[in-house]
């Protein structure tokens, strides 16, 4: 296991092309972090520099407390699983599993074992024969991931190894790599652009954009808790409604106005908000603090028009718009009909209103 921290990290391409931009991260000893960003972020680069397979412009990268940055990629004991998988189309599964060790001049005797051992783990053990083209996209995924395995590194990075599966496959395999971080307890450092897979493997989400990381932490805390506008739009299918609304009333913080639509501020809220009397404010509200139906939790009726109702099986998502031309989604019972076009009341969950700044994008509170 290893703990790896980056501190100022920077990698300029040519003179003028800043793929990462002074970067700070700690990755715990055998923590589960998720890179996550939409493409361009640079979140592959930061990886690969990790690795070593980039140089580094500027900054340090440390395994275990030492730096790393002048070390060959070969000595930091890292295994990198990529997106195409990179398997040796020559060899058999066995091949390709075997290839690293002997390279590392392991008794055969070990080779052995450790093969079988991963085969074992990660049910390819029929497979071992076969080469890469005699298998489908979870078997190739499942050996490049064994290849990986069987090396017994300290810290695992994987770049976007699931993105090449069917839907179906690809939930397989999130399962399967949270069981086997469990069960190896390494550490991990996991690149991808998919929201499902940064909030159910992650213990933690690093969220990119621009070379810059925007906000760290648990994922649901990321989620519940946006730092910005950014992440507040990224994370999540689909993602929080982002309304221009302006703080109203008598004393420029009763209410939270939209055209043809006031929303009663709490007391909460209102603490949290004193010095933003009567601006303008974007608005955040979650499709699932919309409901088509009243509660007992502090809610207030909007009016909305019907623009489309997309039914997904387990849940409805309705998309609407406001007074004023404004659209919002919101994810209702699966049950839920409405013809385009029509009227209806949408239930506001009050005590979960979001408010960015919206001049810098930045969050004022969240409820």
């Amino acid at each position: 296991m290893a703990e790896i921290g980056l501190r100022n990290l920077t990698k300029v391409y040519g003179q003028d092309v800043t793929a990462v931009d002074s970067i700070d991260l700690d990755v715990r000893d055998g923590e589960f972090m998720v890179l996550l960003g939409p493409s361009g972020c640079g979140k592959s680069t930061t990886l690969r520099m990790i690795a070593g397979l980039e140089t580094v412009t500027s900054g340090e990268i440390s395994i275990e407390g030492s730096v790393v940055n002048d070390v060959d990629p070969a000595e930091r004991d890292l295994a990198v699983v990529f997106q195409n998988y990179a398997l040796y189309p020559h060899m058999s599964v066995a091949g390709n599993l075997s290839f690293g060790l002997k390279l590392r001049k392991l008794p055969r005797e070990e080779i052995d074992r450790r093969i079988a051992s991963t085969a074992d783990m990660l049910g390819i053990g029929e497979l071992l024969k076969r080469r890469p083209r005699q298998l489908s996209g979870g078997q190739q995924q499942r050996v490049a991931l064994g290849r990986a395995l069987v090396r017994d590194p300290v810290a695992f990075l994987f770049d976007e190894p699931l993105s090449n599966l069917d839907a179906k496959l690809r939930a397989a395999m999130r399962t399967e790599l949270i069981k086997l971080h469990r069960m190896l307890g390494k550490t991990i450092i996991h690149v991808t652009h998919d929201q499902v897979e940064a909030m159910t493997m992650g213990e933690r989400i690093c969220i990119m954009r621009d070379g810059r990381i925007i906000q760290v932490g648990p994922p649901l805390e990321v989620y519940r808790h946006p730092v910005d506008t950014f992440v507040a739009g990224f994370l999540a299918s689909p993602p929080m409604n982002l309304l221009d609304a302006r703080f109203g009333g008598a004393t420029g913080l009763e209410t939270v106005e939209l055209p043809s639509i006031s929303l009663p501020l709490l007391d909460a809220h209102r603490e949290a908000l004193r010095g933003h009397a009567g601006e303008a404010i974007t608005l955040g509200i979650r499709p699932e603090d919309l409901d088509a139906e009243p509660s007992a939790t502090q809610r207030a009726a909007i009016t909305v028009t019907v623009v489309a109702v997309e039914s997904l099986g387990p849940e409805v998502i309705l998309v609407a718009a406001l007074p004023g031309g404004q659209e919002v989604s919101a994810r209702l019972d699966r049950d839920f009909m409405a013809p385009a076009g029509s009227e209806l009341q949408l239930h506001v969950d009050l005590e979960r209103l979001h408010f960015f700044d919206t001049r810098t994008g930045r969050a004022v509170t969240a409820g």
